[in-house]
């Protein structure tokens, strides 16, 4: 099996056992992704949230998935892009081996993630595809539990760099 795989869609509707939401500090809901998944969830998410207190950029913390299909939630707030002269880079890096870290702690075998801090942030979506993808693979090659990593893209552009860079 092929672990790590790229669809398109809503990730707020996929079934796995964890979605990482790409999160702002506040991990009180916002807009895009992080909108989508605590609409879809139900109140008990964001009063869940409310108890963790905020989330550092590049750091991840989890919740329960209430009213998804998902068992888990794995929040991490991505960094907002400044022309790469920030730790933009090494932030993003971080928000992938955090949630996958998190994940192999809470038992996760399947795990979803969106193209995260590529909306209203502005990474550019071929840089994050590629760190992405990097930090999945080396996560992977020391890594046995993960059956599944999954990229679900918000659109056709989106999932097709994500392809290109598992090619």
């Amino acid at each position: 099996m092929k672990r790590i795989t790229v669809t398109k869609g809503n990730i707020a509707k996929v079934e796995m056992d964890a979605i990482v939401n790409a999160a702002n500090t506040s991990l009180l809901g916002g807009g895009g992704v992080d909108g989508a998944i605590h609409r879809a969830a139900g109140g008990e998410l964001l009063e869940e949230c409310i108890t963790l207190g905020s989330c550092k950029t590049g750091e991840a913390k989890i919740t329960g998935g209430y009213q998804l299909k998902a068992k888990y939630v794995i929040h991490t707030p991505g960094p907002i892009w400044r022309g790469g002269k920030w730790q933009e880079k090494e932030l993003l890096a971080n928000c992938y081996r955090n949630c996958l870290e998190i994940a192999v702690a809470h038992n996760v075998k399947t795990i979803a993630f969106p193209s995260i801090s590529t909306g209203v942030y502005r990474f550019p979506v071929d840089l994050a595809a590629q760190i992405a993808v990097a930090e999945m693979r080396k996560f992977l090659a020391t890594n046995n539990t993960l059956e599944e990593v999954r990229v679900v893209c918000f659109d056709d552009e989106t999932k097709q760099i994500y392809k290109k860079e598992l090619e």
